[in-house]
C-alpha cells in the first residue's frame, strides 16, 4: 500500500463519501485501515490496523468515522464483549457521544448507530442500518463489509449474497478495491450453493488481484463442498505464495488445506498443517477466527479417532480467556470443543453455566435469544458425546439439525456438527439410530458425491448394521 495513493479529504468528497474532518492525515489513515480490513493484509509500514487507528485518533481525536472503524473492527472480530471489556464499552460510548455532538452527515450517523447496535448484540438491526447506508451510498465499502461479516455471523446466507449483488453495478473497475467485491460476491454465491458461478466470480477476482485471500477462500470452499479433494490440494499449493502473507486470513486458508487431508484420511498431513501454521498463527494473533479454526480442526481429528488431547490442552491456554464472552454461539461451541477435549471441567462448567444464565434473559441480544432452544442443546450434545452418551446426542441434535445454519459460519464450518450427529448415531446402542446414520450418510453422499470421508463412514455404518 502506497501512502501517496491513500485518499485525503478531497478524494473522499469526490467519491460522494465525505468524511467529517479537516485532517487529510485522518482521512488517509481511515483509507489505510479500510484497505487492510478488506484485503486481510496488515501493512506494518503503517503500523498495521492498530497503528492506523491510533494515528487517526491523534490526527483528529473527534473524527467520528475514525472511531467507527476502529471500534467497529474490534467488535466485528467477536473476540471481546462490552460486558467484560470496559475499555471497549467506553470506546463504543465515546463513538456514540461524538456522533451526537458533532456536525456530521446522516451516513456517518447511521454508521455510529450500527456500531452501537452491534455492541448490544442487536446484529440484525445493525445490518438494517448498513443496508440503509448502501441504498444511498452503494460504494461505501465499510458498510458493505461490516454487513457481509455480520450476515456471516448470523447464518444469513441469502442476505450475504444479495447485499453485494445490489451494489455491484455501481462499482467501476477504476475504483479503489474494486476487485475485492468479486471475492465478497463469490462467497455469497457459494453459501447459496451456486458453486460453479461462485468459482467463476472468484477466479475473475483472482485474475485482477492474485493476492485476494477471500477469493482464494471461496475457491477452497467450492472444492470442499464438491469433494474435489485433489483439485483443492493443488489449488492451495499453487496459490500459497499469493495469500500466505494475508495474515488475517492465511490461518483460515490453511485450515481449508488441512480439511482436504482429513477428507482423504491423511491425518498426519493435517496435523502437520495444524502444528506448522494453524496453531502458531492462532497463538500469535489471538484472533477469534484463528482460534475457532484451531478448535474445529482438532475436534474433527478427534472424531476421526486421532489422539489430539495434548494439543487441545495447549490450545486451552488461548481459549480460556474467552470462556464467558458469549459474543456468538458459534464461538461458544468451538471453545467448548477444546475444554472438553482437554478435559478441563472448570472451563466447561463456566462456559455452560454462564451461557445458561445469560440465555434466561437475553434481552435484545440476538444470539442469546437462540441459546435456549439451539445453542445450549448443541453444547449439551458436545458434552454428552464426550461422556459417551451417544443416543442422547442423537436425541439432542436430530430435531434441530436443519437449524444449524442459525449459529452462523459457513456450510463447511458447520459440517462438524453434521459429522457429530452421524458419529453419534453410528455409536448409539439403539437400532433406530444406526439406521438413521445410514440414512444421513446416503443424504450426504447425494449432496457431495465421491467424498472419501463419506465413503469411509458408509463402510463403517454398513459393518455395524450387518
Amino acid at each position: 500500500m502506497s501512502a501517496s495513493t491513500l485518499r485525503d479529504c478531497k478524494a473522499w468528497q469526490a467519491e460522494g463519501l465525505p468524511l467529517s474532518t479537516t485532517s487529510n492525515e485522518a482521512c488517509k489513515l481511515y483509507d489505510a485501515t479500510l484497505t487492510q480490513y478488506v484485503t486481510w493484509r496488515s501493512d506494518e509500514t503503517l503500523g498495521g490496523i492498530a497503528g492506523c487507528v491510533s494515528g487517526m485518533r491523534e490526527a483528529d481525536p473527534n473524527f467520528v468515522m475514525g472511531h467507527v472503524i476502529g471500534t467497529g473492527l474490534e467488535l466485528i472480530g467477536t473476540g471481546s464483549s462490552v460486558l467484560l471489556n470496559q475499555q471497549l464499552a467506553s470506546a463504543v460510548k465515546r463513538t456514540v457521544e461524538l456522533a451526537q455532538t458533532r456536525d456530521i452527515t446522516r451516513r456517518e450517523q447511521l454508521h455510529a448507530s450500527a456500531i452501537e447496535l452491534f455492541s448490544r448484540g442487536c446484529i440484525p438491526k445493525a445490518c438494517d442500518l448498513w443496508e440503509e447506508i448502501l441504498l444511498e451510498h452503494p460504494t461505501d465499502l465499510l458498510a458493505l463489509k461490516f454487513a457481509h461479516d455480520s450476515y456471516f455471523y448470523l447464518g444469513y446466507q441469502v442476505q450475504m449474497r444479495d447485499s453485494v449483488a445490489r451494489v455491484l453495478s455501481h462499482w467501476k473497475p477504476h475504483m479503489p478495491l474494486y476487485s475485492y467485491l468479486k471475492g465478497l460476491y463469490s462467497f455469497g454465491l457459494l453459501e447459496t450453493h451456486f458453486y460453479d458461478q461462485a468459482e467463476k466470480v472468484a477466479k475473475e477476482g483472482l485474475d485482477l488481484t492474485p493476492g485476494d485471500a477471500w477469493s482464494v477462500h471461496t475457491v477452497a470452499h467450492v472444492h470442499e463442498m464438491k469433494a474435489e479433494v485433489d483439485k483443492g490440494l493443488k489449488f492451495m499449493e499453487t496459490t500459497e505464495k499469493n495469500w500466505n502473507g494475508c495474515d488475517m486470513l492465511a490461518c483460515h486458508n490453511y485450515w481449508h488445506w488441512a480439511l482436504y487431508f482429513i477428507e482423504k484420511g491423511e491425518y498426519e498431513a493435517a496435523l502437520g498443517i495444524y502444528d506448522s501454521q494453524v496453531a502458531c498463527r492462532c497463538r500469535s494473533s489471538g484472533a477469534m477466527l484463528d482460534i475457532v479454526d484451531a478448535c474445529s480442526l482438532l475436534y474433527r481429528l478427534q472424531l476421526e479417532g486421532v489422539s489430539v488431547k495434548d494439543r487441545q490442552r495447549e490450545l486451552l491456554q488461548v481459549t480460556q480467556p474467552h470462556t464467558e464472552d458469549h459474543m456468538l454461539l458459534f464461538n461458544d461451541l468451538h471453545l467448548l470443543m477444546t475444554s472438553l477435549g482437554a478435559e478441563e471441567q472448570g472451563s466447561t462448567w463456566r462456559l455452560l453455566e454462564s451461557l445458561r444464565k445469560q440465555a434466561e434473559d437475553p434481552g435484545e441480544r440476538h444470539q442469546l435469544g437462540l441459546a435456549g432452544d439451539l445453542g445450549l442443546p448443541m453444547c449439551q450434545a458436545l458434552l454428552q458425546y464426550q461422556q459417551g452418551n451417544y443416543s442422547q446426542v442423537v436425541e439432542l441434535l436430530r430435531p434441530i439439525r436443519y437449524r444449524f445454519t442459525q449459529i452462523g459460519g459457513s456450510d463447511a464450518q458447520r459440517d462438524v456438527f453434521s459429522q457429530l450427529l452421524i458419529h453419534s448415531a453410528m455409536r448409539s446402542e439403539r437400532k433406530q439410530h444406526k439406521k438413521l446414520a445410514r440414512c444421513l450418510l446416503l443424504e450426504r453422499d447425494a449432496a457431495r458425491p465421491n467424498s472419501p470421508l463419506t465413503d469411509r463412514l458408509i463402510q463403517r455404518a454398513n459393518a455395524l448394521c450387518v
